[in-house]
């Protein structure tokens, strides 16, 4: 995710929110407030998300790289060149 893209987008729907609450309630101080604690359960949903991702790839990384050395190569196979294959590669995090 490219950052400024995910910032103008959390200020839009943050702003969005605002206006949608001052409509409903009438008063700027109850949609300030809940304005606020909206950003940060956004915030906090984010956090725990990429946590979660994160998580999954090194379990993932984990078990792929375990996974060869169950079935060891003999003796004379060892001239290959061994890489790590991730599956899914997403490319460029910024596209």
């Amino acid at each position: 995710m490219f950052a400024p893209r995910v910032f103008i987008s959390m200020i839009g729907a943050l702003t969005v929110f605002a206006v949608a609450t001052f409509v409903l309630t009438g008063s700027a101080w109850t949609a300030a407030w809940q304005t606020l604690l909206c950003a940060v359960l956004l915030q906090a949903g984010y956090f725990i998300t990429v946590l979660i991702l994160v998580a999954k790839e090194a379990h993932d990384r984990r078990k792929l790289a375990q996974g060869p050395l169950a079935a060891s190569p003999a003796a004379g196979d060892e001239k290959d060149a061994k890489a790590l294959h991730v599956s899914n590669n997403p490319g460029h995090f910024n596209s």
